[in-house]
């Protein structure tokens, strides 16, 4: 239990000890009078207004900046049918990122590929305002199945069989950020400032409403993606996927859920949810394993899990700090694009925590499925 006083009762499952700054910020959290119960995951950190492994359990009030801006962010994987000696060789991953420059671009869709519209039900489904559904027919459409920056990421991995797979990391992209600011102008200041929307409300309605559009944009652009590597794989090497092996998750997102005997809207923002048996991805670096794993449902946890590593760095600090050989050096046998190197220090695997210590830290929260390892990532930057 956390030597925090605060009104909210809080629980926390830790990797190491908190930073100053961010038990700070969980105090401010929990003293916001409408929220009972906060958990915090092994890979906390600092962001903007709420920190990034927390899940937050409210009464009544919905908090968009306990979700964040890139509602619906998660993850999806799908197992090929072949090993991963096919990415052994220099000039088979060579081909392989060129082609993911081509079918899954960072930011948006060249005029080639222009899509016509998006997928039902998304297309059909309206947003809660004349500028977000204008945002949605122009950047919605181009970023469609886009993979995003930052600490978003395409992986080929393998697993302890040798069966090669693939993970994606990434969010709703603008209309997410979008979705979220739109929302944060209706909202009301809170005790600590920390903004919040009535839940029965009108307003509030519409930001569960439009934050389940994003949800279900994010999940459906992991799944293009997927099969745009799907597609490329096939060309290449002639090889496909088994199709069910695919699944999916997401880590930024609100819900009304039960738990200890009440109703409460469940905030997880950069948190998985872990219901009992329930099958969830957990990533490390881009030079560490990953992990497949599946909710132990414990109460005290809300019924949540971390959602990957978490920073130990910040970016600036990450930059500041790690030299270009001791990047290279934690990068060695896994392909990636070598003219990004300078510009990948911030994702570098020193600027996260130790997977393995978090996944130790909550070992009461879920079970190790399948451990993967990375062979080839692929970045937007």
């Amino acid at each position: 239990m956390t030597r925090i006083q605060t009104g909210a009762k809080i629980r926390q499952w830790l990797a190491e000890p908190l930073k100053p700054e961010v038990e700070a910020a969980l105090e401010r959290l929990a003293r916001e009078e409408d929220i009972a119960h906060i958990a915090i995951m092994p890979d906390v950190h600092l962001s903007r207004d709420v920190c990034i492994g927390a899940v937050v359990a409210s009464r009544s009030r919905i908090y968009p900046q306990a979700v964040g801006g890139d509602i619906g962010c998660g993850m999806a994987a799908i197992r090929f049918n072949c090993e991963a000696g096919i990415l052994g060789a220099e000039r088979a991953a060579a081909r392989v990122l060129a082609g993911l420059y081509e079918r899954v671009p960072a930011n948006r869709h060249g005029r080639r590929t222009l899509r016509e519209a998006l997928p039902e039900p998304l297309q059909s489904s309206p947003l809660s305002g004349a500028r977000l559904e204008k945002l949605k027919s122009r950047d919605g459409r181009v970023q469609f199945a886009t993979l995003g920056s930052g600490n978003h990421f395409l992986e080929f991995q393998v697993d302890a069989e040798g069966w090669l797979w693939l993970m994606v990391h990434s969010g709703s992209r603008a209309l997410g950020q979008a979705i979220t600011g739109h929302h944060l102008e209706a909202a009301h200041d809170g005790d600590t400032g920390l903004k919040f929307l009535d839940a029965g409300g009108l307003a509030g309605q519409a930001y569960l409403r439009d934050c389940a559009w994003a949800c279900e944009y994010a999940a459906r652009s992991r799944r293009g993606m997927v099969d745009e590597v799907l597609a490329l794989l096939e060309r290449i090497f002639s090889v496909t996927a088994d199709q069910e092996s695919y699944f999916t998750c997401h880590h930024n997102f609100v819900s009304l859920e039960s738990h200890f005997g009440a109703d409460f809207w469940v905030h997880r923002k950069g948190a998985l949810s872990a219901r009992q048996g329930e099958p969830g991805i957990i990533p490390g670096s881009m030079g560490s394993e990953s992990f497949h794993v599946e909710g132990r449902g414990c109460a005290e946890a809300l019924q949540s899990s971390s959602h990957g590593a978490g920073r130990s760095l910040s970016r600036a600090e990450a930059r500041r700090r790690i030299k270009l050989g001791c990047f290279r050096r934690q990068m060695q046998g896994i392909w990636f694009d070598h003219r990004l190197e300078n510009r990948l220090l911030e994702e570098s695997p020193s600027a996260y925590k130790d997977i393995h210590a978090v996944l130790a830290a909550q070992k009461s929260l879920t079970r190790i499925v399948r451990r993967v390892r990375p062979v080839l990532c692929y970045k937007g930057i």
